[in-house]
C-alpha cells in the first residue's frame, strides 16, 4: 500500500467522525440487542445507519477532497439516499407490525372506549 501524507485539517475531522461513526453504529447495535420489545428496538438502527453512515460519508468526502485536490462531492448522492430510505423502511416495518398484531386480536363482543377498555352496558 502507498504511503500517503494527509493535511492535518483532514485528519483530524476524519479520524474523530469515523470514530463518532462507529460509536453510533455501536450504540444503535447495542440497542438492537438490549431492548426487549419491537418497537423499541426500531429506533436504535435506525440511528446508527442514518448518523453513522453520514459521519463515514462526510470522512470519505473530505479524504477524496484532499486527495484528488478538487471538491468530491459524489457521496452526497448515497447521503441522500441513506437519509430517504432509512426513515422510510422503519415506518413500514413498524406499519406491518401494528397490522400484523391488530389481526392477531379477537374481536370484541362490547364496544371499547379510547383506552382499550370495554364500555359497561346502559341501564
Amino acid at each position: 500500500m502507498n504511503h500517503v501524507d494527509l493535511p492535518l485539517w483532514v485528519t483530524i475531522p476524519g479520524t474523530l467522525l469515523l470514530v463518532f461513526g462507529g460509536l453510533l453504529v455501536l450504540i444503535g447495535s447495542a440497542g438492537l440487542v438490549k431492548l426487549e420489545h419491537f418497537y423499541a428496538r426500531m429506533h436504535p438502527p435506525t440511528m446508527g445507519t442514518t448518523l453513522g453512515t453520514g459521519c463515514v460519508l462526510i470522512t470519505s468526502m473530505l479524504v477524496s477532497s484532499a486527495l484528488e485536490q478538487r471538491p468530491v462531492i459524489h457521496e452526497i448522492l448515497i447521503t441522500v439516499f441513506v437519509v430517504m430510505s432509512a426513515p422510510v423502511s422503519a415506518m413500514l416495518l413498524m406499519r406491518a407490525a401494528v397490522y400484523r398484531e391488530h389481526r392477531k386480536r379477537p374481536e370484541p363482543t362490547q364496544p371499547l372506549d379510547d383506552i382499550g377498555g370495554t364500555i359497561p352496558p346502559r341501564d
